[in-house]
């Protein structure tokens, strides 16, 4: 089964900057590419500071790094607004992440025509 990090509040997807220093110690690619806005202000980064808890944008979902911060943190690897859970689909399954006003679900990708 392939594991996905998915928002399930209003206010979108993000990672808290505990989250990402978290992935950053970890390696990850996207997260070690993504400035860092926390590193000057430290003592503001907390989770009622939005502008420092809105990370990790570009880090894809099924990422194992990713899914293995969400499982050790949980709610304290929310970003702001941010209600993330971690669904599980068939290896096989082309899929892709549908939003309605930041709520998210994974759906598998099928044809459409216009």
């Amino acid at each position: 089964m392939r594991k996905i990090v998915i928002n399930k509040s209003y206010g979108g997807f993000s990672l808290s900057h505990t989250a990402f220093l978290r992935l950053r110690q970890l390696g990850q690619r996207e997260a070690l590419q993504e400035p860092d806005l926390g590193a000057y202000w430290p003592s503001g980064a907390t989770p009622r500071e939005p502008s420092l808890n809105m990370c990790g944008a570009l880090i894809p979902r099924d990422d194992q790094k990713l899914v293995q911060v969400v499982e050790e943190m949980g709610s304290q690897a929310n970003g702001h607004c941010a209600e993330l859970k971690i669904v599980e689909i068939p290896n096989d399954v082309q899929w892709e992440i549908e939003k309605a006003g930041g709520v998210e679900h994974v759906s598998e990708v099928h044809r459409t025509w216009s």
